[in-house]
């Protein structure tokens, strides 16, 4: 999530949206796609999986009513694209995660434990919360921020030791 949103507003700061012909929003999708793309050209991940907040109410919005409420609401041009990325990553693919009731992060920090238990794991975030997960095998790829669609993604630095 936090990926199609950078996309999002790294595609239309000017104010252009990129549509289809058909009138459809596209631009988040075309930026998540040249990120992804880059990432895996990087990294060459032998397994990728995307996960996707299904809604804006969770377990912690009905425990505190305040939760991200200072946030605007979603653009209008993004919401169709939430099920277009999909598609698209589903195309490639790519297994789609989310659950009604959790946030994208909760599956990501679920997974990420999970399966860090065989292989080292590798989570391409702008979000920093993430940074809560890295250990010995979790490693947290964090773009930076940036006005153009190119990103600027980091290797992680790891220091192999021989004892």
């Amino acid at each position: 999530m936090a990926l199609l949103f950078r996309a999002f507003y790294a595609t239309s700061y000017s104010g252009y949206i990129l549509k289809t012909s058909a009138g459809l929003p596209t631009n988040a999708v075309y930026g998540f796609v040249k990120y992804f793309w880059d990432a895996v050209e990087r990294f060459r991940p032998s397994h990728i999986v995307c996960c996707w907040d299904l809604g804006s109410k969770t377990f912690r919005s009905e425990k505190f009513e305040d939760y991200k409420a200072n946030r605007p609401d979603c653009p209008e041009e993004l919401i169709p694209q939430f099920d277009l990325v999909k598609e698209v990553t589903q195309s490639f693919g790519v297994m789609n995660v989310g659950l009604p009731g959790y946030e994208a992060d909760d599956c990501i920090g679920t997974l990420a434990r999970l399966y860090s238990e065989k292989a080292d794991v590798y989570i391409l975030t702008g979000d920093h919360d993430m940074l809560q997960l890295v250990d010995e095998r979790i490693h947290v790829v964090i773009m930076k921020k940036a006005k153009a669609i190119m990103p600027s993604i980091r290797r992680p630095r790891c220091s192999k030791r021989s004892d």
